[in-house]
């Protein structure tokens, strides 16, 4: 079948399906995400980040491949902008050079779903043979997996499936890690007692960095009209 001939077979959009695939993809992944164990491996996770980080004066890198690798970014930049030096590092990169962002009181933290992303795991191996002992913090759906055996902490997922239809695009697994992100950037900036006064000195433009001020009451007049 070429193209256009799948192209002529495919009905117009409904609406009622839309809504009803909406209502069940909600449903599937607020049950995921209060599925997901709570242990005291988080507060694990959050001392060797803060001892690592913020006492030792290293910093978080993050890492993942595929979509997870777009996750470990965007915990990295959150991280980053709530008082804990971050950097995203690319597994395929590492090989090729970029292992050298690596210092000694370093952290990483590192997610795969399977577990078992090649990637992954050679990363862990490079980067252990750099600095050996080096800590590192897994975020995973497969708590028996090759990379949860070589953790210093492994944060389980739960492992609930994806509500993609096909049972194999990351959906539901990256939501979840999206979470366990949230909960760790949230537990740190705890830990440190970070401020708006902080947030403002790291977060200058845009409608956040206004607020930020607004809340130390240090913004400009023209942002007071705003």
């Amino acid at each position: 079948m070429t193209r256009n001939d799948k192209s002529a077979t495919i009905p117009p959009v409904s609406p009622d399906g839309i809504a009803t695939t909406m209502r069940q993809i909600l449903d599937a992944e607020a049950r995921a995400i209060a599925s997901i164990p709570v242990s005291d491996d988080y507060a694990r996770a959050v001392e060797l980040i803060v001892e690592h980080v913020h006492r030792r004066g290293g910093k978080l890198v993050t890492s993942g491949m595929g979509k997870c690798g777009q996750i470990a970014m965007n915990i990295a930049t959150t991280f980053c902008s709530t008082g804990t030096p971050a950097v995203n590092l690319h597994p395929a990169e590492a090989q090729h050079g970029d292992l050298g962002i690596l210092q000694p009181d370093d952290v990483m933290l590192l997610l795969s779903n399977s577990g078992k992303t090649r990637e992954i795991v050679e990363l862990v191996d490079l980067a252990r043979n750099l600095y050996a002992g080096l800590p590192v913090i897994v975020i995973t759906g497969k708590a028996d997996s090759p990379l949860a055996s070589i953790a210093s902490v492994t944060l389980f997922t739960g492992g609930a499936p994806e509500v993609c239809p096909l049972g194999l695009t990351p959906t539901t697994s990256t939501t979840m890690m999206t979470v366990i992100g949230d909960v760790l950037v949230v537990s740190c900036m705890n830990a440190i007692a970070f401020t708006a006064a902080d947030y403002a000195l790291r977060h200058h433009g845009g409608y956040l960095g206004s607020a930020a001020r607004r809340k130390t009451g240090s913004e400009t007049p023209s942002e007071n009209h705003n």
